[in-house]
């Protein structure tokens, strides 16, 4: 993050920039909006895409992040609201996936060119064995919405990696928030924690191969941009939708 916000002071001589964050959890196959403010983090939460196939997430709290320190607190705060249960394999056991969305928006200073960027960082639930856990009713049916979500995300990774023509994105909630971040104009890392205790030579085989399969998805990133024309126009469209009146020297 500090790197990120270096670059940005680097270039604000001939760019204006905005850093936004917005942070959520699937649990349950809910999503929870983990900044949510007074306690509303049962509002109804839609996931979108814009014209550019950028995924958003329609009533998520989208909080300004000005350094690399705001972003962090933003994360910390996130963080504590995070769904987390103590198993006989780990005391700290999350029982979500947690999705932080980094939104970056450039402005040319000069050519009103506009630049959009998206840097997700998602944190899967790991994929346990009931039998190995001892895992209690609640936490059984957690896991059960864990790897249900898992194998939908392993159904995509394996229709990307074999190129085939339908990808089964809508199974999932987990997929539809991912869809952007895994194929097309992304570029995605994959960090895979795996034991290196014979006990759990089943789970960690079963990462490895979850990761080889991602390995083989082929991507092809290019910039979201918009030129000056384009951000005036919709600076027209967007006050005629709300009644105002359109200056001569804005058409």
């Amino acid at each position: 993050m500090e790197r990120m916000f270096s670059a940005i002071n680097e270039n604000k001589g001939k760019f204006s920039f905005k850093v936004s964050v917005y942070m959520l959890e699937l649990y349950n196959d809910r999503l929870i909006d983990l900044l949510a403010e007074n306690h509303a983090a049962d509002a109804k939460l839609d996931i979108k895409k814009d014209k550019k196939g950028l995924v958003f997430v329609h009533g998520a709290n989208v909080v300004d992040a000005g350094d690399s320190k705001s972003l962090y607190d933003i994360f910390e705060k996130g963080s504590e609201n995070r769904h987390v249960a103590s198993t006989k394999m780990n005391s700290e056991s999350s029982r979500s996936h947690l999705i932080l969305s980094i939104i970056i928006e450039s402005t040319n200073k000069t050519t009103g060119s506009v630049l959009k960027g998206k840097l997700s960082l998602v944190d899967l639930a790991g994929s346990e064995r009931a039998s190995k856990t001892q895992a209690s009713a609640e936490q059984l049916k957690e896991a059960q919405s864990i790897n249900k979500s898992l194998s939908a995300l392993g159904d995509v990774i394996s229709a990307l990696s074999s190129e085939q023509a339908f990808i089964p994105y809508r199974n999932n909630k987990l997929t539809m928030l991912m869809q952007d971040s895994l194929g097309g104009n992304a570029k995605t890392l994959m960090f895979v924690n795996i034991s290196p205790a014979d006990y759990n030579t089943d789970e960690t085989v079963t990462s490895l191969t979850y990761a080889s399969r991602v390995k083989l998805i082929t991507n092809d990133a290019s910039k979201n941009a918009e030129n000056k024309e384009i951000v005036r126009l919709k600076g027209i469209i967007a006050k005629l939708k709300q009644g105002e009146s359109v200056d001569d020297e804005e058409q």
